[in-house]
Order: C-alpha cells, then structure tokens, then sequence
C-alpha cells in the first residue's frame, strides 16, 4: 500500500510542477450536471457512477454500483433498460446484469440523457422501457489523475490525456486520448472485495460540424458478495472480463439535421462462482455481440424524417447455459419517423410526429410498431414543450433466461420465452417559471410477455417466468441555481398490476422490485471561494416484498462531499466523501445485502 500511495503522489507531484495554474478545471471532471458528486467512493469513476442518484434512473446495486448494477428505467427491470454508445445500441446477450459493463472511461464520454417514450422507441434497439444514451465527447488538450484511499483498505487511483495535434487531415484536426484506472479493497463486509482495472484507447478526427472516433477499451472487474445472485446466504463472486471495439462517425448538417454511423465488437468473459471458494468452476460464460446503426434526421422541406437502421449479432459459449433452443442469432432494427411543423398565430410551433419501428429477428418473426407524438413548442414561455405520445417496443430475451436448465440448478430458465412487447402512453411538459427548470411526465405502460426472475417458497432456485404488468407512473425533475447554490430534485409515483398466468410464484426479484415514491435531491454548496459541500440523496417507499428480510421498505441513502481547491493552485482538488452516511441497511435488490457506510479521501488534479 505505501510503495502504490508513494507512485501516486509522485505522479501528482509531477504534474502540478509542470503545469500552471488556472482559474477552473477542466470540464472533463464533470460526468453529468445532475448529480453532486462526480467520483463514487468505493472506486474509480465509469459511465455507471453518474446514474446512481440521476433522477431518472432506480440503481440497483450489488456491493457498490461499479461492480454491479441493476439500471432500472420508469419501473422497468435491468433488462429492459438498454445503453446506447453514440449510433449504436450496447447491451449483454447473456444477462442484463451485464449491459452497464462499459469500459470506457467517462473523461471520453458526455453526460449521459435519459431517452423514453418515442425518443427510446425510435432511438435504440432491444430496450422496451427506456435507455442511457451517451455521446462521444471533443478531445482536448486536457489531462487529469486521482489518487484516493479509504476505509477496508481502500486504494485507487485514475490517470487521463488528451491531446489535439496542430496538424490537419482532410480539414479534421487529430486527437488521440488515453486512459486508466485501478481500485482495489476488502469490501465494507466480509468477502465483500475487489480488484478493477480499465484501459482505453481512442483516436479522434474532429471538424467544426463533424466527428470521427475510433476507440478500444478492456475492463477486468473481480469482486465478491454475499448473496450476490442467491438467497441462500453463500459467499459469492464475479470474474468479469469486458473488451470494446467501438467507431463512431456524426456530422451535424444544421437546425437539428444530422447523419450518424456507428458500429462495435464486444465481447464479455463471465466466471461466476456461487461458491467462491469451491475448486470448480461450473459457470463459465463467453458472450459477442458485433453491431453496425446508421441514424439521422433530414429536413426535406414539406416535412423532416427520423431514421434508423441497426444489425446486431450475438453469439454465446457457456458451461451452464445449453438447455435452451439456441446460442446465436441476429436482430434487426428499422425505424421511421416523418416530422410535420406548423406555425402558429401566437409563436409557437404544433410538431407530429408519426411513424413506425421495424424489428425482426433470425429466431423469431418480425412485427412492426407504431410511434406517435404531438407537441406543442414555445421556447419563450413558462411550457417550453408540452408533448402526448403513445410508443410501441419489443424486445428479445436474454440467454440466461432462455437456455437455463428449466428443471434443475439454482437459476432456472424457460425455453418457451419470446419475443416481450411494451406499450407505453404519456403526457409531459417541459418549462422554466420562476428561475427553476424542468420537466413532468406521466405515463401508463404495458408490458407483455415481460421476463422475471421469481421466488417459490421451499424451491432453491431462481426461475424466469414471463408476466404481464401494467405500470402507471409520474415522474417530476427540477433544477435551480443560485449565487452559492445548486438544486436538482427528482420525485416518481409508480404502481403497478402484474400478471403471472398462474406460474407458482411467491415474490419476484425485478419486476416487483420497484419504489412506489422515490424522491432524489442533489444540493451543492459553494461555502466559501475555495471549499464545496456536496450531498446526494435519494428517498424512497418500496414496493413490499417478502425476500426484503433486513432494513424494511423504506430507506435514506445520502452520499455527502466536501471538496477543497487551494485559492493559489485551482486545478488541485482535495476532498473526502462519505458514502451511505445514515448506514442504512436496505437491500436494493431483495435478499442482497446492503453496502456499510464507507469514507474515502480524494487528491485529484487536472491540466
């Protein structure tokens, strides 16, 4: 530990004698505007960090969200809730417990945007509720590192550079970033530990309206957990192994128009232990998935189009998972969306939209799904945008759902699983009154088809089971600033009417896992020129359940900061963080025991 906390600060020492000083950091500190604290605290930061108090998104986690996390969109589950890299659609053939494993450091990526309803219909593929959807960000002549230590025996530490040559090709200027990131710890509970490693690579050609990225990325997570996957109190691991191969072409064509091509190659080696100490290793799992999307918008005079094309095929090698009716498969992905605008008397605009998606399969048959919206757009008033949508999606299972054994082993498939469709219907405003901003949306959604994980009393297993729910929603996001003050506040209402069509069922571990309130506030403070307070916090009411055996259907968890930036070298960042401050024990995901509260210090700088 001393010889790895002496390179650091070595490493730090180096580049605050080598570079001067400014005003402000880096905006590549920033991962997303809607959060208070931007670094986790058990780890280094990746594209998940930013989600776990983003009003928008229920994170459901296991140990810490970066070794494991369950995004959950509008009362979704972690597998109808997908990612989307610039053009194309990320996700996990295997499992959705997988789909956040993105190893790309969030320095190369903008602040992720919450896509539902018709943007999420038209926009992604394979992803019924919602998506997170992040864009490549502009390299810069920029670089940072971080160095933190923490309780049970804590240690990270992060390093990122950008550079921007002088030189041209073909008009686009070069830019090439890199990046790497370590974390080891004991964990906050007994065989609750970890070792993460990430690299990255990208190449960037950039122009005043267009932008070319050629990126490569390797991620190897091990960590353990208690009841990680199962209720039956064994210690638990994960061996995760995560390669991207990912290029990514936008040009920007003016007032909204813009053409987008993307393609990638992933591939994800799992070796799950249920027993970790045990000297087999029954389950191995190797999953790929290669994928090319095209998307645009195009103004064509009398009306403007949406589109999108995508291709995906995914490929499956396991140890465990050879009951089901196939390893391998293709999908595809059209969508079409004509634009109509009209001007009003008063100003404002009357936008429809209508159009439809295209999803097909090698497995199954294809069927079509229609999108409507129409939206009344005023950017001068309190209502910015009030908008009514109705959006039709479907999706295909996962292969841990579809090829385990259905009679026997702790997770228990069905090979009769299809196609699962959702549709969804909602109102919503956008708007500003009174120096806050925000939106409100509520919606009514059904899922068919839908599969869950469930729980039988006196049956050791997990078994995937489809159901069909009925989920109606409100969701409420508002945002203030003041002179020394920053306010973000999130609230969503959900319930919900499942249908199990007789399947022996005596409580699910997704579909029924849900907050009926929950309520998110991120505040941060600016005490003094030189020290901030940050403080995250999410509230919530859930949804009873009878695996929830410790710390009850109600919980705080806070995640407070205090950050110092010496007045005579800004770029040099100074802070600790406490996360879980209330200690609270409530499980996320039933039977899935709670991280402890954990304390971590930070030395960052950035030039």
């Amino acid at each position: 530990m001393n010889s790895r906390l002496l390179l650091a600060s070595a490493l730090l020492a180096t580049s605050l004698a080598a570079q001067p000083a400014d005003d402000t950091l880096p905006e590549l500190t920033v991962y997303s505007p809607r959060i208070a604290n931007q670094a986790p605290v058990a780890t280094f930061a990746m594209p998940v960090s930013a989600l776990r108090f983003e009003p928008r998104v229920d994170l459901q986690t296991r140990n810490f969200a970066e070794s494991q996390a369950d995004v959950t969109i509008r009362g979704g589950i972690f597998e109808n809730s997908g990612f989307k890299l610039g053009a194309t659609t990320l996700y996990d053939p295997q499992t959705g417990h997988y789909f956040a494993e993105i190893p790309v450091a969030p320095s190369m990526l903008g602040a992720p945007r919450i896509l539902t309803g018709v943007d999420n219909a038209a926009g992604t593929t394979n992803a019924t509720v919602g998506t997170v959807a992040y864009g490549w960000r502009r390299i810069r002549n920029a670089g940072a590192a971080a160095v933190g230590v923490g309780q049970y025996s804590l240690f990270e530490g992060e390093f990122y550079q950008g550079y921007v040559s002088d030189t041209t090709l073909a008009g686009q200027r070069v830019g090439v970033d890199v990046a790497w990131a370590h974390s080891d710890s004991d964990g906050s509970i007994p065989f609750g530990d970890h070792v993460l490693n990430r690299v990255n690579a990208r190449l960037q050609l950039a122009g005043a309206r267009s932008q070319t990225d050629l990126f490569a990325g390797y991620q190897a997570k091990f960590y353990g957990w208690p009841n990680m996957y199962t209720p039956f109190n064994s210690d638990e691991s994960e061996n995760l192994k995560t390669l991207l191969v990912a290029f990514n072409h936008r040009t920007d064509l003016g007032a909204g128009d813009y053409l987008q091509l993307g393609a990638y190659y992933r591939r994800n080696r799992d070796d799950y232990e249920y027993n970790r100490f045990a000297t087999n290793h029954p389950y191995n799992h190797v999953s790929w998935v290669r994928e090319v999307a095209l998307d645009g918008r195009r103004d064509l005079g009398l009306f403007a189009v949406a589109f999108r094309g995508e291709l995906l095929a995914d490929q499956l090698e396991s140890t465990t998972l050879t009951f089901g009716p196939y390893r391998s498969r293709s999908l595809a992905k059209l969508a079409v969306v004509p634009e109509k605008t009209w001007k009003l008397d008063d100003g404002s605009s009357l936008v429809a939209k209508a159009g439809a998606t295209y999803d097909d399969s090698n497995r199954t048959g294809g069927t079509v799904s229609p999108v409507f919206e129409l939206a009344r757009e005023r950017p001068a008033s309190a209502a910015s945008r009030i908008y009514a949508s109705y959006a039709v999606t479907t999706q295909m299972p996962t292969y841990t759902a579809l090829d385990s054994n259905a009679s026997g082993g702790l997770f228990r498939g069905n090979p009769n699983l299809g196609r699962e469709t959702s549709r969804n219907l909602e109102a919503g405003v956008h708007g500003s009154l009174d120096q806050w901003s925000g939106q409100a949306a509520v919606f009514y959604r059904q899922d068919e088809d839908l599969v869950d994980w469930t729980f039988k009393q006196g049956v050791t297993a997990r078994s995937a089971n489809a159901v069909n729910v009925d989920t109606t929603g409100v969701e409420l996001v508002a945002r203030r600033s003041w002179s020394l003050v920053d306010l973000v506040l999130g609230y969503t209402y959900l319930t919900k009417s499942p249908d199990y069509r007789g399947a022996a069922v005596d409580a699910s571990f997704y579909a029924l896992n849900y907050a009926r309130q929950r309520l998110t506030a991120a505040l941060t403070l600016r005490l003094t020129q030189e020290l901030t307070l940050r403080l995250d916090n999410v509230a919530r009411i859930q949804s009873a359940n009878i695996l929830r055996t410790v710390g009850g259907d109600r919980a705080i968890v806070s995640s407070l900061g205090l950050a110092y930036r010496p007045a005579s070298m800004r770029r040099l960042e100074l802070s600790v963080q406490i996360d879980n401050l209330w200690n609270s024990s409530f499980e996320e995901i039933p039977a899935v025991p709670a991280a402890r509260r954990q304390l971590s210090g930070r030395m960052a700088y950035a030039w």
